[in-house]
């Protein structure tokens, strides 16, 4: 019997800078902290799922350097109980990321480099003898060697995705914010061999060619729900979801659509946003393995999401899934009306 959840793709660590402000071009913001933490798709995703759910098996897949960054990572993965015994190590340094964060808002700007991310592709070993359930891999367009076209498949890791199927494996996919061509290049040949795909408004629009949002920010939600059948259309089989910080949405095979709105967190709650998304997305992931039925997942996400905002860094603010269960009755929600 398969069991367990294995997370694939992109690790990176994060260097956290608290600003005050984000600085017009030439001009000087202030930092006032600095921390080190973990980052990406693998570390983040995996870490979050441990922590919500400690029975759940998981696994990291991924590359690292042999540097002082790639053994930082390794630890903190093994410290919260994921299993990192398939994590290689590459010659290229371990990517990471600078994460600018505004510290009174929590908005934050990325500066990434991929490093060993670029040599990263899913071993067919793994594939044909893995017992697990269910095979997440993220971020499309920042994993250079699982990206690169292949004639039959459209891109290697879809070829390595078509194969997990096969084997009777469940496979998932999320993206990075990129450009739309970059991403429809990289994500439209995966979707066809995904049965779930969890992402952001941005990215779900930009592979389906519409807005996210009008010229004034305002959150185009016809947009959204075009994009949630646009992405089944690609060939998604059984679910999609996607995030923003006003709601979740969420389409099924059968065209069950649900909506569920973020929750409304006082004033100072905000801690950061980065992983944000990556927690949404273990939230996800664990209802697709538990079978949870779409609102339950989504409010379950939001509440992911929101214990998350609560720490600077990517994975401190998680919680058990009754401490998260907790925070969604303490808050109120947004109504639909807001959104």
């Amino acid at each position: 019997m398969r069991e367990g959840i294995a997370i694939a793709g992109t690790i990176v660590t994060d260097i956290v800078k608290m600003i005050d402000a984000y600085p017009e071009k030439g001009m000087l913001s202030a930092i006032s902290h600095v921390c080190r933490a973990v980052g990406g798709c693998v570390p983040n995703t995996a870490i979050d799922l441990a922590v919500m759910d400690c029975s759940l098996p998981v696994w990291a897949l991924g590359c690292v350097g042999n540097d002082e960054n790639g053994r930082f990572i390794r630890e903190e993965i093994t410290r919260y109980g994921v299993n990192g015994s398939l994590l290689t190590v590459s010659q290229e340094q371990t990517g990471f990321t600078d994460v600018m964060t505004v510290e009174k808002t929590g908005e934050r700007t990325f500066f990434a480099r991929a490093g060993a991310n670029n040599d990263f592709d899913l071993s067919e070993d793994f594939i044909r003898h893995t017992n697990v359930r269910l095979l997440h891999v993220g971020y499309l367009t920042m994993l250079g060697k699982s990206d690169a076209p292949d004639s039959e498949y459209g891109t290697v890791l879809a070829r390595r995705l078509c194969a997990a199927q096969k084997a009777g494996i469940r496979t998932s996919v999320d993206f990075v914010s990129a450009p739309p061509q970059k991403l429809r290049s990289a994500g439209i040949p995966a979707l066809r061999y995904c049965d779930y795909a969890v992402m952001n408004e941005t990215e779900a629009c930009s592979v389906a060619g519409v807005p996210a949002r009008d010229e004034k920010g305002k959150l185009l939600t016809a947009n959204i729900h075009l994009a949630l059948e646009r992405l089944f259309a690609a060939g998604v089989r059984e679910a999609v979801a996607v995030h923003c910080p006003e709601a979740g949405f969420f389409r099924t095979r059968t065209g069950e659509v649900q909506t569920v709105p973020s929750l409304l967190l006082p004033r100072g709650y905000i801690r950061g946003s980065v992983g944000a998304g990556d927690a949404f997305c273990a939230a996800c992931l664990h209802g697709f393995y538990t079978e949870r039925n779409p609102r339950e997942i989504l409010e379950f996400a939001s509440g992911a999401a929101a214990c998350n905002l609560s720490a600077a860094d990517a994975v401190s603010g998680m919680r058990s899934i009754e401490e998260i269960e907790k925070t969604c009755k303490k808050y109120p929600r947004r109504t639909i009306e807001t959104i």
